[in-house]
């Protein structure tokens, strides 16, 4: 386990706020030299505690006009069954985030489609497709008053 000090924790939340800040003005707002900082980031990156920058994209600009949280439930509870749903979703452009969780069903997933008619032919087309199905339960997304994935 990565043991993460004050300074460093600080770090990490200016650069979840804003991944593209300068490392001048990082290291102004935590309170380091320029070269301190870059050195802690650098050392962040190495031990994967940041492991990566993302652009945070407008879904509306980029054709998506509809989101929602799926969950799915397996009739069968193998881990072959798992591996092979897990797959299916590797291949899926529309699954951009998928969780595997406890309690009445194995799966999270946000899924993303240009509207409703593309939404319900990956659900009936493709997840429907799947052997082991027995439950999926869409919640779709009717606003976003917090966001706070990069």
């Amino acid at each position: 386990m990565s043991v993460v000090d004050h300074i460093s924790a600080h770090i990490l939340r200016v650069l979840t706020q804003d991944g593209r800040i300068s490392n001048i003005e990082l290291a102004e707002r935590v309170g380091l030299s320029p070269s301190a900082c870059l050195r802690r980031v650098q050392d962040l990156e190495r031990r994967g505690i940041i492991t990566g920058y993302r652009a945070v994209l407008d879904p509306a600009q980029t054709g998506i006009g509809f989101i929602a949280y799926v969950t799915v439930g397996l009739s069968r509870h193998t881990k072959a069954a798992q591996a092979e749903f897990e797959r299916l979703i590797q291949a899926a452009p529309q699954v951009r985030e998928c969780h595997n969780v406890t309690g009445t069903v194995e799966y999270l997933l946000r899924v993303e489609a240009r509207d409703l008619a593309a939404y319900k032919q990956f659900h009936t087309d493709y997840m429907g497709a799947f052997p082991h199905l027995e439950r999926i339960t869409t919640m779709v997304v009717m606003g976003s008053p917090k966001d706070d994935r990069a």
